[in-house]
């Protein structure tokens, strides 16, 4: 397994290189101080994961994030400043996978690394399998997970593939924030902005005119409903679609276990990135 940490402090790095090695031994952390190395290392090492921070000289976090997902669906965590809202929401309509505010704390951050490994290696997409929707000018063939709006091939990030799952296997009834928080991202700790950030992302990808869309309403207080009737399913054990190419591309995933060692920090479970203790071999 391989993560590529990418940020201008040398401090955050070190503590973040020691940490994740010892929390999963196996794991290979490349690290870089800026984003043309950074960029370098991703092309060349096609990393599992890839923790990025938005503030990065020269090049900006956004900027590099920008440049990843023209490329890949490696799933991206972003290192933001606190009270840079706007530079969170812009990050995740641009394509990241999470955030996490600096400074942060260890467990906090080696949690959110290893809920989007997992959600990267094993998508969780429930029996009965969906097979192929199609309403209007958008169809969706569930097994190759490949999205075509009027005859155009529509490439979605592992995230907005699993939201629209969730939403028209759910077709015709409304999905609450909760809910798809807990399908689509494994957890409801995230809040409802993220939600609607990656619902604004679908409706640009898939709706005719995303200010006034035909698929993915908003039921106000309620959460969202898709318009039309449920896709068709097959009664099959086999509930995992295969994943795309575009998925698979730049995750080299490999054999080692997400599983963390739990006997080697050594620190108060609060300590943030500036102040992790170094694990005593």
């Amino acid at each position: 397994m391989k993560l590529l940490v990418i940020d201008d402090d040398y401090d955050i790095l070190q503590a973040l290189s020691l940490s994740l090695t010892f929390r999963w031994p196996d794991c290979d952390v490349l690290c870089a101080r800026d984003g043309e190395d950074g960029l370098g290392q991703f092309r060349q090492q096609r990393p599992d994961l890839v923790v990025l921070d938005i503030g990065l000289p020269g090049r900006s976090g956004l900027d590099l994030l920008r440049e990843i997902r023209e490329e890949s669906n490696t799933p991206v965590l972003m290192l933001t400043a606190r009270n840079q809202e706007a530079d969170i929401v812009r990050a995740l309509e641009m394509g990241a996978d999470d955030y996490v505010s600096k400074p942060a704390g260890y467990l906090e951050l080696t949690a959110r690394i290893q809920s989007l490994l997992r959600r990267a290696q094993a998508p969780a997409i429930p029996v009965p399998a969906l097979q192929t929707y199609s309403q209007g000018g958008l169809t969706i063939n569930f097994p190759s997970r490949d999205v075509e709006v009027e005859g155009r091939s529509i490439p979605l990030t592992n995230t907005e593939y699993r939201l629209l799952y969730h939403l028209v296997r759910s077709a015709g009834h409304i999905v609450s924030h909760r809910d798809l928080l807990q399908t689509a991202w494994g957890s409801d700790n995230y809040g409802e902005d993220v939600v609607r950030v990656y619902v604004s992302r679908l409706r640009a990808k898939i709706e005719p005119d995303p200010a006034h869309p035909c698929y993915i309403l908003t039921t106000s207080g309620l959460g969202y409903l898709f318009a039309g009737e449920p896709a068709r399913t097959v009664p099959t054990q086999d509930a995992e679609p295969t994943p795309s190419k575009s998925e698979s591309d730049g995750a080299s995933t490999g054999s080692a276990s997400l599983e963390p060692r739990r006997d080697v920090y050594s620190g108060d479970s609060s300590g943030e990135l500036r102040t992790l203790a170094t694990p005593a071999r």
